[in-house]
């Protein structure tokens, strides 16, 4: 007697092994959804029907459990994002026994044919996206996510096209896993959010969606991109934090405050991937850019950045630590400081004795300790200084609806002697 959970697909009571249909049969309660009764519509049990979770658990509990066989029937596995939760919450674990059937998951990564052991597992049913947002921001290779009527499909793809970021997914929509009418498709984000716009977004509501991270491509189309304020999604990002970029409203107003002329030697210290060194490189073909970059891996993306904006003429990727690698680059007429390695100090010693005359430093900080060593050695030493703070929101979709997003807050130092 108590309760056995038995998980069930949509092939229904055929896809059961003999011990669970047994123990299906002996129930004198079956409890679940009109879907799930509805293979035993000759079953003798008397049923309880889950138009509503509590209530449906409450009279559970009005049951005499000692006297009683109850089955409750639900979908996959009840321990996955399923019913098995609120009942442990409602009743001593030793009064259920879980018979788990294969998980929607599980049958979807089956169906494409790809190993899952690591993959991220979200639902997103009746629930934020917030989670979901956080591991598309980091570049999660794999993604299964369980989807509602407001957080469909569409409204993931538009939500992941809403972020800009230099990477990419398929999108693989796996509907009716288990059933004779189960279908998976294979979609680019665009083409999801299309479907939806031409109101062909038909998929069935019980549906798996499935991120698989691609590979980046090295074809981009020059012509189609603006002159200044390139996307965040048209540069090669690091594989392991693809959001670690300056993003376009920052480098925008960093292009502002450089205050750029034509043939300038100009300094990108802590280049990173190189975006800004980008940006000017287009607006001022005729200038030399040394965009500095401590890490191998981030000197190797800006130099496939700059080929990859045909730009690598004008940019030479410096791999080395600043302030020491300085010291060998000819003298410059513009600096932009985007990262320091905790050395601003030491950094703006040497840029002041480089810099040349009428030349411009511009500082980029997400931290206030490194922005206050930085006001202070420009106090000390009689150079003047502006400052501009940023607190930036994007609009992101949230199912019909639109909410802003925050990125991080930025300030900008421009200091001149």
């Amino acid at each position: 007697m108590g309760i056995a959970v038995v998980g069930i697909g949509l092939d229904g009571e055929p896809g059961l092994t003999p011990i669970v249909k047994k123990k299906v049969r002996q129930a004198t309660i079956l409890v679940g959804s009109d879907r799930h009764l509805s293979y035993f519509s000759h079953h003798p049990a008397n049923k309880i029907h889950l138009t509503n979770l509590q209530t449906g658990i409450d009279a559970i509990a009005q049951l005499n459990l000692a006297n009683q066989s109850v089955v409750v029937l639900t979908s996959g596995d009840p321990l996955f994002f399923g019913l098995g939760r609120l009942l442990l919450a409602k009743f001593d674990a030793k009064q259920i026994e879980f018979l788990p059937h294969f998980s929607s998951i599980q049958l979807a990564f089956s169906r494409l044919k790809v190993p899952w052991q690591d993959a991220k597992l979200i639902s997103v049913h009746g629930r934020s996206t917030e989670k979901l947002i956080k591991l598309i921001k980091q570049g999660t290779n794999k993604i299964a996510i369980l989807t509602d009527s407001d957080n469909h499909p569409a409204a993931i793809a538009q939500l992941f096209l809403a972020l800009d970021l230099p990477i990419n997914y398929s999108f693989y929509i796996c509907e009716n896993l288990g059933d004779v009418s189960e279908k998976v498709s294979h979609f680019a984000p665009q083409q999801v959010v299309e479907l939806r716009n031409l109101g062909r977004d038909d998929f069935a509501a019980l549906n798996v969606l499935v991120l698989l991270r691609e590979i980046q491509s090295d074809n981009l189309e020059l012509a189609k991109l603006p002159l200044i304020g390139l996307p965040d999604s048209s540069f090669l990002s690091f594989s392991d934090r693809p959001s670690l970029i300056t993003k376009k409203e920052v480098r925008l107003s960093i292009l502002g405050e450089l205050n750029l002329q034509s043939k300038q030697t100009v300094w990108d210290i802590g280049a990173g991937t190189g975006s800004v060194s980008i940006e000017i490189a287009r607006l001022s073909p005729s200038s030399q850019i040394y965009a500095v970059e401590k890490t191998a891996m981030g000197s190797d993306l800006i130099t496939k950045n700059s080929q990859r904006f045909k730009v690598d003429n004008i940019i030479n990727s410096i791999n080395g630590k600043a302030p020491e690698v300085l010291l060998s680059l000819p003298n410059p007429e513009r600096i932009f400081i985007g990262g320091s390695g905790g050395n601003i100090v030491d950094i703006l010693s040497v840029c002041s004795k480089k810099l040349l005359k009428k030349g411009l430093i511009v500082m980029a900080f997400a931290t206030i300790e490194y922005q206050y060593q930085a006001i202070n050695w420009l106090s000390n030493n009689s150079w003047q200084y502006r400052l501009l703070h940023f607190q930036i929101s994007r609009s992101t979709p949230i199912s019909h609806l639109t909410r802003l997003t925050p990125l991080n807050p930025v300030t900008i130092i421009t200091a001149f002697k």
